[in-house]
Formats: structure tokens, sequence, C-alpha cells
């Protein structure tokens, strides 16, 4: 009995044990309080990535055959991520209008390349599915520019639309360079149209003017304006 009444009633530790005890702990106390949490004990959830921003622009070109009426090819294009949507018109033909959806792809950092191949359709004055690509390459320097797009349904037998660019860049907000464009808009019999071109470019705004067929009697100007964001 006496024994169990000793373990229900410690006896009091002396006094230097108990200091000793004490500072132990503060010592342990402050080597633990400096570390940080690990995150995922700091918000109780995993961290998760942040979703792609949108990003794309609008660009209108105002054509300028001569001999011929003017008119507006207008293209809209929205990115983000992977994902590639595209909208033009009198693009095709006058009065055409055309939708896509494609799928970005990029690869490459001094040298890069980019690769949009794209399905849609064309509406208004010509009815078809359309398939193409778009794609740059870029270096230091300079940079090659690409779109092709082919519409089976196009009379007589299907027809292959492309606008290229080779450029020269002098300094970041200038291009120089040589264009071509193969398209049935005007048609003034020509199966490739070639020239040359110069190009502005601002944080979130361009402009450029291309001379098409210079040396002929069926020159095209073409000035364009683009925003971006």
């Amino acid at each position: 009995m006496q024994a169990g009444a000793r373990a229900a009633h410690p006896a009091a530790a002396p006094p230097a044990r108990a200091a000793r005890r004490a500072a132990r702990c503060l010592v342990l106390a402050a080597a633990i309080a400096p570390l940080p949490l690990p995150a995922a004990e700091d918000s109780g959830t995993p961290a998760t990535a942040a979703a792609p921003a949108w990003s794309g622009g609008i660009s209108a070109y105002l054509n300028l055959p001569r001999g011929n009426e003017a008119y507006v090819t207008g293209i809209a294009i929205a990115k983000r991520g992977a994902l590639h949507l595209e909208a033009r018109s009198n693009y095709e033909g006058m009065d055409a209008y055309s939708f896509f959806a494609g799928y970005n792809l990029g690869w490459g950092d001094a040298l890069r390349l980019d690769f949009t191949p794209i399905l849609g359709v064309v509406t208004g004055s010509t009815h078809s599915v359309v398939g193409g690509f778009e794609a740059t390459l870029t270096g230091r320097h300079a940079d090659a520019y690409i779109e092709f797009e082919y519409v089976p349904d196009a009379e007589p037998s299907g027809y292959a639309y492309a606008w290229s660019e080779l450029a020269w860049r002098p300094r970041d907000w200038l291009r120089l360079g040589l264009a071509a464009q193969r398209t049935r808009v005007p048609d003034n019999g020509r199966n490739l149209q070639r020239g040359v071109f110069a190009q502005v470019k601002g944080k979130h705004v361009a402009g450029a003017v291309y001379w098409f067929n210079p040396a002929a009697h069926d020159q095209i100007a073409v000035v364009s304006i683009g925003l971006s964001f």
C-alpha cells in the first residue's frame, strides 16, 4: 500500500535538476521555432499550376489591286495553351468566311519552329471543309513564315491558298523581306504573286506595307495593321 501511495504522489524534483530540465526545453523550443512548415501544411491542399492565359490578335489587310476595286481581308486569332482558334474573311474569295480550330506545337529555343495544323470550314460565296497549317521558323535576326490551306470543293477541282514571308530583322521593331501569295482574290490570272514588304512592330500593334508584282501592270499594294493581346 505504501508503494502504491508513492506512485500516486511522486516526490518533487530537486530545484537544480528542475532548472536544468527547463533550460533544455527552452533550447529545444528555440531550435524548432524558426523552421518553416511545409507548403502543403500551410494551405492544407497541394499547389496547382496556373491555367494558361489567352493570347492572340486581329489584323486587317487593305488590298489595292491596280485596275480593280479595293477590298479588306480580315484575320482574327485566339490562342490558349495548345488551342488555336482562327477566323478569316475575304480570304478564300470575296464574301467568303472561314473558321478554324488547330493545335499549337513548338520546338527549339535559339532556333525556334512553331507549327499549327488547322481544320475548319468556309461559308458564304464558297462552301467547303478546309485543311491547312501555319508555320514559323525564327532565328536570331531572321524568320520565315507560311500559311497554307486547301479548299477541296473550290471550283473547278479544288484550290490551294498560301501566304509566305522571308524576313530579316535589323532591329527588334523592324522586319524587311520578300513575300509571296497564291490567291484568287483578285483573279488576275497569276498562280503566284511575288513582292517585297516592310513591317514595323510595337508591343501590341504592328503595321506593314506589301508590294506584289512590282514590275508588272497588275501590281497589288497591301497595307496592314494588326493589334495583339
